[in-house]
């Protein structure tokens, strides 16, 4: 009988073992699955899936079909907030500093990469959306 990665419980090594500060670190930490942790997961199945009984093809439509959504709906916010803060371009904004301190400026460009929108405001980039407390 094989072992399901998805069901199976992680080795944990045990205090004192050697083990390192690294190793102990969990990778995800937020719990939060990404399009390419899905993948892996899927992945994961099929490779543990036994030849001889192969799975239900509903059921593997049924997951194709579940990672598509999800991919359209992060999809959508992506550039929903995307268009919001091309909005806020020329407006003036009150927002939390890196050091947690009270600022304000006038938002000059948007920034999107993978890990998420910022704003250039007067000078100061990568100040996250999260982080404006108001638009004048």
């Amino acid at each position: 009988m094989t072992a399901n990665p998805l069901t199976a419980a992680p080795s944990v090594s045990e205090p004192g073992s050697g083990s390192t500060a690294a190793q102990s670190t969990p990778e995800n930490p937020d719990g939060v699955l990404g399009p390419n942790d899905f993948l892996k997961l899927m992945v994961a199945q099929l490779q543990a899936q036994n030849p001889l009984e192969p799975g239900n093809s509903n059921e593997f439509i049924n997951e194709i079909t579940q990672f598509t959504e999800v991919e359209q709906i992060t999809n959508l916010a992506n550039a929903n907030e995307l268009s919001g803060a091309v909005q806020l371009i020329g407006h003036k904004v009150s927002y939390e500093n890196a050091a947690g301190e009270p600022a304000s400026g006038t938002v000059q460009s948007v920034q999107s990469s993978s890990s998420g929108t910022t704003v250039t405001i007067e000078g100061v980039a990568g100040v996250k959306l999260a982080s404006i407390t108001e638009v004048e």
